[in-house]
């Protein structure tokens, strides 16, 4: 009676004590801001993981009230830690939709690669390899982009590697686990504040323990064990399960079940890893029947078996709305989406009908202009050949009009040529009859005379040159540039050859005989240098 008396006081006076120090929480948290609020939810998550996830529900309503969606994002994110210790699966599933769905009004690639890594990791939980592997595979992309483009660290890649290591350590795959275990080594430097090089050592443990080397597998535990004490004791659950594991490989089931003890006490302790602690049973209740110690072995595979139905089974209040996969958010962004794709498929198919109707504008303008070009350029061409006709025909009348004036200007030089000749005949008849008489005409009268005559025959020779020059221009710049050796008596022959003056007319004109006109006609030739073929009318008549 005693006993049960004391026992009752027990429990009213922690009931007492725990409302005060609910009382003083939740006034404590009234007077902080949404800053404050958040990092004192960081400050107790591994000691007081309730009053942690009361400050960070209460520091995220905050900041969506202040509109700052960044912050409440970030509070979101590290929620699922707790939830995580508690195994509230749902919970985180929920958190991390909610999350990304305000992470797509804000478009922040970096934020969305945080949201991807652990929507990974919560399917690694369920041995959802496929899903957890594509929203990991999503992060590492994105944050490879964002590396090339120097927007944040390297070290966001070992964070990456290291989720991968985790998964594939799950999901016990350990070649794949040492792949990006190396990656994780190679990128790594002591800087490095998103993940502790003490957990990259636990994963190379378990790779080493896999390859048999148990030895090398215990001095990395014996060595890593002093930080997670001193840093994060609730991580011990799983370091002492994979110690235990190593002596068990070695066939040292004392030590193998003391540690497996020491990670159910430590889960136990920190309330943390529960899901985990089914594994330990297990291990425990295999290692008991190894040992012939049934009982105990009935017992924790009890426990792992009530534990399993606890935070697995489909019928768990827990995990029925994460495996039914009813949350609304993430509903509502699959609509969303559906949505924008549809709204973009119209947009496309009017931009299709409006891009047909431009081309069809644009064919019926270019075959427009084009007709418009050919009825133009048909017309200028008429219009060329129209003024090319009349300039050829008005060519060709200058031309036959200047041949005709030539014909007729050489015909006036014939007519004035045959004058001369007649005129000359008679002044040498008057000559030779003055010089014949003997009458009283003095001499000296008669000499003067004679030169006039003479000198007068001369100056009608110049004037005949000037006028056939003047005439035939073109024909006396020929003959005197091709043959320059011509003499005066040759150019006159020639200028009489063109008048189509025949040699005895030549003959009575120049006032020699026949025969010194074809000998003087026969140098011209030689002159000119033409062959004997060659007629010599023919050819001064086409210079």
């Amino acid at each position: 009676m005693m006993f049960t008396i004391n026992y009752v006081v027990k429990i009213i006076l922690f009931v007492v004590l725990y409302c005060t120090v609910n009382n003083t929480t939740a006034q404590d948290s009234n007077d902080l801001n949404s800053d404050e609020l958040f990092e004192k939810g960081l400050e107790l998550r591994f000691q007081k993981p309730d009053q942690s996830i009361e400050l960070l529900e209460k520091a995220h309503e905050n900041y969506l009230i202040e509109g700052d969606t960044l912050s409440a994002i970030k509070t979101l994110l590290e929620m699922p830690y707790q939830y995580g210790q508690k195994v509230d699966y749902a919970k985180t599933y929920d958190g991390l939709w909610h999350a990304l769905f305000l992470a797509d009004d804000l478009d922040n690639q970096a934020i969305k690669a945080s949201i991807y890594t652990r929507l990974g990791r919560l399917y690694s939980f369920y041995k959802k390899e496929e899903n957890a592997l594509e929203y990991l595979n999503n992060a590492l992309k994105i944050n490879k982009e964002l590396v090339a483009n120097n927007e944040v660290d390297v070290a966001v890649l070992v964070q990456n590697y290291y989720l991968f290591c985790a998964t594939f350590r799950e999901l016990d795959k350990p070649k794949l686990a040492k792949k990006y275990l190396d990656s994780c080594f190679l990128n790594y430097n002591d800087s490095n504040k998103l993940i502790y090089k003490s957990y990259l050592k636990f994963e190379k443990s378990f790779v080493l323990t896999k390859e048999e080397k148990y030895q090398e597998a215990l001095e990395i535990m014996n060595e890593i064990e002093p930080w997670f004490l001193e840093n994060r004791p609730s991580y011990l659950v799983l370091v002492y399960t994979y110690w235990g594991d190593i002596y068990r490989n070695q066939n040292n089931l004392n030590q193998s079940e003391i540690y497996y003890q020491k990670a159910i006490e430590i889960s136990s302790r920190y309330n943390s890893h529960l899901d985990f602690s089914i594994l330990v049973h297990e291990r425990l209740a295999n290692l008991y029947i190894t040992k012939g110690n049934y009982e105990k072995a009935y017992a924790s595979q009890s426990k792992a078996k009530a534990l399993d139905a606890q935070f697995f089974d489909s019928r768990s209040p827990l995990n029925r709305p994460l495996l039914e996969i009813k949350d609304e958010f993430r509903l509502e962004k699959e609509r969303q989406e559906k949505l924008i794709q549809q709204q973009r498929l119209e947009q496309l198919e009017q931009e299709d009908k409006i891009s047909f109707l431009q081309q069809i504008i644009l064919l019926g303008a270019l075959v427009f202009t084009l007709i418009l070009a050919f009825v133009y350029i048909s017309q200028i061409r008429a219009k060329h050949k129209v003024e090319k006709a009349l300039i050829r025909r008005n060519k060709e009348l200058e031309i036959q009009k200047s041949k005709e004036l030539l014909e007729l200007k050489n015909k006036e030089l014939a007519t004035s040529a045959l004058q001369l000749v007649e005129k000359d005949e008679f002044l040498k008849d008057i000559k030779s009859k003055l010089k014949g008489e003997n009458g009283n005409i003095q001499t000296a009268e008669i000499n003067r005379v004679l030169k006039s005559i003479s000198h007068s025959n001369q100056n009608n020779w110049d004037e005949f040159k000037l006028r056939f020059t003047q005439v035939n221009e073109d024909f006396y710049k020929q003959v005197t540039t091709r043959y320059p050796k011509l003499s005066q008596a040759d150019q006159k022959i020639c200028a009489l050859i063109k008048l189509n003056f025949s040699s005895k007319e030549m003959a009575r004109l120049l006032g020699i005989s026949v025969e010194s006109v074809h000998t003087t006609r026969y140098r011209l030739r030689k002159k000119m240098g033409l062959d004997r073929s060659v007629n010599l009318e023919d050819f001064i008549a086409n210079i």
